[in-house]
């Protein structure tokens, strides 16, 4: 079994679960097409679910990440990736993740931290 996204307009508008033969043999009348997506890629690296470490075969990675209703599938990149979280983060091209432009703090002591896109930082939030 592998996982299918429909793209309408470049956006994901549905996941399923479907053999191949389905899709080449499903007649669909909804506008948009479906686009072959893995569950177990991961910012361009098929990560093997057993281990949870990157195949030895990459051939797997497909379309840099998991296609999620409501994210993005870009054509030209052949991607999916998901929204931009904020107007000053931009888009790793190698991953297709979404990248502030301040790293986050490395300190966890019983602290959250939460991006403040007027003052481009990281907030501290106490734990609870």
């Amino acid at each position: 079994m592998a996982h299918f996204a429909k793209v309408l307009n470049g956006k994901v508008v549905n996941v399923i679960v479907a053999e191949q033969d389905f899709i080449d043999n499903f007649t669909d009348n909804s506008p948009g097409r479906w686009v072959q997506t893995s569950y177990n890629t991961h910012g361009g690296v098929h990560y093997d679910p057993s281990t949870g470490e990157p195949s030895a075969d990459q051939t797997k990675a497909l379309r840099k990440n998991f296609a999620y209703i409501g994210g993005n599938y870009d054509v030209t990149r052949d991607a999916f990736y998901n929204l931009q979280p904020f107007p000053s983060w931009t888009l790793n091209e190698t991953t297709c993740y979404w990248e502030c432009p301040v790293a986050h703090p490395s300190d966890f002591d019983g602290y959250n931290y939460n991006w403040n896109e007027e003052t481009q930082t990281w907030d501290a939030v106490e734990s609870e």
